[in-house]
């Protein structure tokens, strides 16, 4: 197939399902499966192609992160203040990414280790929606260190491919008493500066493995994850206020034997 067609069609992928809790690496290393576009190359790429999808919540959000370096009066989640939470969401899962990068790459970019983690996020997802509990943290300006670290915590999950990164930080701060809404929209803020440290490391580590002819290859990608990200969470936006997280927890265990039919047995 094409290398521009294969492009066009992970970045699709990869901007519809970075930021709803269904794992776009989990997402996108079944779809290279099918396309037969596997490898360190390959894996490269799906990561870089996140910059796209960061550009999107970068421009949704662009009052808030105008906001870090520019702080107004009486927003809390603003200036030095909203940059160190953001630090605190990012640190657990920067310092574990570092200390087992190869090892997860070697060992769990694969449609069986896929599979397993699709499975127990969706469990762990239908536990927590179950879980009844009072939120105490409603709004943006309401999140404290502790729970923004808390959030990170849980964000260690989402290294293990498949579980979903948006998962993993959504249904962690709801058990620390986040708002269903916040912590939808939290997770997606607090993609950013994980997303741009583990694109980096990876672009800086396996840069050699790419000429200029991949160019538009990436371009390509990094457009269409851009689009589509943009869709997905302004869709999802709308949406997550009246509509839990087990339609999604559903869809995961629904696909979960067509994966084990088709590429894992």
């Amino acid at each position: 197939m094409d290398n521009i067609l294969i492009a066009c069609i992970l970045s699709i992928i990869e901007g519809l399902t970075e930021f709803l809790p269904v794992s776009s690496s989990g997402h996108l290393i079944l779809a290279g499966e099918l396309l037969n576009f596997s490898g360190a190359k390959a894996a490269t790429f799906d990561v870089v192609i996140q910059l796209g999808a960061i550009l999107a919540v970068m421009v949704l959000y662009r009052r808030r992160f105008v906001g870090l370096v520019r702080p107004r009066p009486y927003v809390r989640f603003a200036g030095t203040r909203g940059i160190v939470l953001l630090l605190l969401t990012s640190l657990p899962a920067c310092i574990l990414g570092l200390l087992l990068h190869s090892s997860i790459k070697e060992y769990l970019f694969r449609p069986a280790t896929v599979l397993a983690a699709l499975v127990v996020g969706a469990v762990l997802m239908i536990l927590v929606e179950r879980r009844r509990f009072k939120p105490v943290f409603i709004t943006l300006d309401d999140i404290s260190p502790r729970l923004a670290l808390g959030i990170g915590c849980f964000q260690c999950l989402a290294l293990w491919p498949g579980f979903s990164r948006s998962a993993a930080t959504i249904m962690g701060a709801m058990l620390l008493g986040a708002r269903r809404p916040l912590a939808a929209e939290y997770s997606f803020i607090a993609a950013v500066p994980i997303m741009f440290a583990a694109t980096g490391y990876d672009m800086l580590k396996n840069w050699h493995l790419f000429t200029l002819a991949d160019l538009p290859f990436f371009a390509v990608g990094m457009v269409g994850s851009f689009v589509s990200a943009l869709l997905a969470i302004k869709i999802f936006i709308s949406l997550v206020g009246r509509l839990s997280l087990q339609p999604f927890a559903v869809y995961r265990l629904l696909i979960a034997p067509f994966i084990y039919y088709f590429m894992v047995n």
